[in-house]
């Protein structure tokens, strides 16, 4: 199956089994088992950065494998004031790490191959933080079959919509809002 008919087959809702080149690590459907809280084993953090909306994200996190936050949304929380390096400086890297909104485990590291300018630029022209391969934390994300991308611990975090540079990750940034574990532990 080619790149056009993956895109076609996850737009159009195949069931049809697709595997995603590497550096993607796929997983099966037993992550996304039902557990005590959905799919996860704990709600969303109480504290998630960004301003993210609590209810917002534990329905997306944790009782919800095909919906999004709605388009724009990362854009009207206050991410851009708190990430966006001092005086729009690019020059230097600025790293941001992105952990599971249940879990605290980190998921994302971005931008990393690109600038911040980028990252942002490709974020707004789909409408959700689009991370590629070299951003994931592969021990802790997994892609299923149909697209779907979830954490190990069985967070919804949105779908994997492969475009001509490769593997784009689409996710919602209420899932990707949380505290690492060791501040949670402290709150």
């Amino acid at each position: 199956m080619g790149l056009g008919e993956s895109i076609l087959g996850l737009l159009l809702g195949a069931s049809a089994a697709t595997t995603f080149p590497p550096p993607c690590v796929m997983g099966d459907e037993s992550i996304m088992s039902p557990k005590e809280h959905g799919t996860s084993h704990t709600p969303v953090q109480q504290n998630l950065r960004w301003g993210c909306d609590f209810k917002t994200a534990d329905r997306i996190c944790n009782f919800n494998r095909h919906y999004a936050e709605h388009s724009g949304y990362w854009q009207n929380t206050q991410f851009l004031t708190q990430e966006t390096p001092p005086s729009g400086d690019d020059s230097s890297p600025h790293e941001i790490t992105f952990y599971d909104s249940n879990t605290g485990t980190p998921l994302f590291v971005a931008p990393r191959g690109r600038t911040f300018e980028n990252f942002v630029k490709e974020s707004t022209a789909h409408g959700w933080p689009s991370f590629r391969d070299e951003e994931v934390i592969w021990d802790n994300v997994r892609c299923l079959p149909n697209g779907e991308t979830v954490s190990v611990d069985g967070t919804h975090l949105g779908h994997n919509l492969p475009d001509g540079k490769g593997s784009r990750y689409c996710i919602n940034l209420v899932s990707v809002a949380g505290n690492p574990k060791e501040e949670e532990q402290t709150r």
